[in-house]
């Protein structure tokens, strides 16, 4: 006869985060109460690729038909994988649905749950947060759009798809070092109050994606590779793209990393990421078509950096409160996030400030235009930051946010080429 060890009861928030933990969860999972109760997310006892592919769909399911019921596997505290039979029903509170509640019993065997191909490459973008590749990415165009619309210079294709390519892995290193970081501080474990796929860092570690120690690895070898194409690009055209790429590498790999940890250093964080996903990576593809410094092509990768800290300023939104705990100190920790809105206006009146001052220094009349829609999407996002700005509604101000970033880009660059 079954006996309440025999079954674990866990119930959670709509975040993930653990509520009740009840004594057969904590025989079958090896976990206490003490360690799981408002510490933990239930997608820390699945294996990460198994939440990645089916989580959302059995919770879409059991919202739909009022319950999940399958098997699939578990993994219990000391690392021993086991299958189960989970059955996965929606919780209410005063009708309003308030989060899950999972029953699970053990099935003696490993359950047969097939993982496709596409998740363990959906898996590898999760890790290295390959779709944010836009931000660093937008700024190369501009650089290459100011070289030859404004200088008038020919591109050197090879040599600027090699630059290209070497910007985007030193991008994946960072956000590889960020997470790493980020984890082994604590700051990813604090995050709980609720988090979306633009926030709290990739999650591939709690998810159990990527062991930790396997993170710094990868971010490692990103980074070699980046270090190889630097070093035969300076073979070919100067000194300059290696001191160019490795203070890109040195401001994301410190951005989080002690001893400096920029981001803790009260807004120091957001100007570096500004200068990094901008100026800096204009300057450095100007540098791979001419082999020479020019701060114009600095100048004029400053407006999408600001865009770019605009992204991570309004990320850092739903883990403030976490960060806060542990000394992540940036904008938004020192003056609290209703300030968000007020800075984030700060950083995109800088961006269109310095377009239109740019339009008029280099005779550029199309970035007029780009200035307008600077100021309409830009002044849209700010006013629903206003209204939702401790809510998880903000999230659509993230993406437009992102979104506005690459069409500033894109109009910013096409603007500089000569039609």
């Amino acid at each position: 006869m079954a006996t309440t060890l025999d079954k674990s009861v866990i119930t959670c928030d709509m975040e993930g985060i653990i509520e009740t933990f009840s004594p057969g969860a904590e025989a079958m999972f090896g976990y206490s109460k003490e360690e799981t109760v408002g510490n933990m997310r239930v997608s820390a006892f699945s294996p990460g690729e198994v939440v990645l592919q089916n989580l959302g769909g059995w919770l879409a399911t059991a919202v739909k038909e009022g319950e999940w019921v399958g098997e699939t596997n578990f993994i219990r505290k000391g690392g021993e994988r086991f299958g189960a039979q989970i059955r996965i029903t929606p919780t209410f509170k005063n009708g309003q649905q308030v989060g899950f509640c999972g029953v699970t019993e053990d099935l003696g065997r490993l359950a047969d749950v097939p993982i496709k191909g596409s998740t363990k490459i959906i898996s590898w973008l999760v890790i290295t947060r390959a779709p944010f590749l836009s931000a660093a990415l937008t700024p190369c165009f501009i650089g290459l759009a100011y070289t030859a619309g404004v200088e008038g210079l020919p591109i050197k294709w090879f040599y600027a798809t090699l630059a290209i390519l070497g910007v985007a892995l030193l991008h994946l290193a960072s956000n590889v070092f960020n997470d790493y970081f980020d984890y082994k501080s604590g700051t990813d474990q604090a995050n709980t109050k609720y988090f979306t796929q633009y926030s709290g860092g990739s999650r591939s570690i709690e998810m159990g994606l990527i062991e930790f120690k396997k993170t710094k690895n990868v971010a490692l070898v990103l980074s070699l590779i980046a270090l190889g194409i630097g070093i035969f690009l300076w073979q070919v055209v100067g000194t300059g793209i290696l001191v160019i790429g490795l203070s890109g590498l040195a401001l994301g790999y410190f951005y989080t990393a002690p001893p400096l940890r920029l981001v803790a250093r009260h807004g120091l964080g957001e100007i570096v990421i500004g200068m990094a996903f901008g100026p800096l990576i204009t300057m450095g593809m100007h540098y791979v078509v001419t082999g020479t410094y020019s701060w114009d092509a600095f100048y004029f990768g400053i407006p999408a950096g600001l865009l770019t800290t605009n992204i991570l300023l309004i990320n850092q939104v739903p883990d403030t409160e976490g960060d806060a705990k542990t000394g992540k100190n940036h904008l938004l920790v020192t003056f609290g996030t209703n300030a968000a809105p007020l800075i984030y206006s700060i950083f995109l009146l800088g961006c269109l400030v310095t377009t239109v001052w740019l339009a008029g220094a280099y005779i550029k009349p199309l970035l007029y235009g780009v200035t307008a829609v600077g100021v309409a999407f830009g002044g849209w996002i700010v006013n629903y930051m206003r209204q939702h700005i401790d809510q998880r509604t903000l999230v659509k101000g993230n993406v437009a946010t992102i979104q506005l970033q690459v069409l500033y880009a894109i109009l910013f660059a096409l603007a500089l080429v000569k039609w």
